[in-house]
């Protein structure tokens, strides 16, 4: 069994006033979530790790976060923004 297989991604979207919730764009398990994660790391996309919140979005069906989900899917976005806001500074 490859390393891979266990690995687990999904890869969120929002656009403030456009989208009324965060979006799924892809997601997936094993070669898939690996791929996933290439392509973040060509863009240059950081990578947010939660176990539990991963497993929680795989299994939305519909491609919208749920209220339920608003709050951890929140955290992963206002850490993107620090990051984003750091190399912003540093340059």
């Amino acid at each position: 069994m490859k390393k891979f297989m266990n690995t687990k991604a999904v890869a969120l979207k929002y656009k403030a006033y456009e989208d009324n919730a965060p979006k799924i764009v892809a997601k997936g398990k094993g070669e898939i979530a690996m791929k996933i994660l290439q392509k973040a790391k060509e863009f240059d996309i950081p990578v947010f790790q939660n176990e539990l919140l991963v497993e929680n979005l795989l299994k939305i069906e519909n491609e919208e976060i749920p209220p339920k989900l608003y709050e951890a899917v929140a955290e992963v976005f206002v850490w993107l923004y620090n990051i984003e806001k750091r190399a912003q500074l540093s340059r």
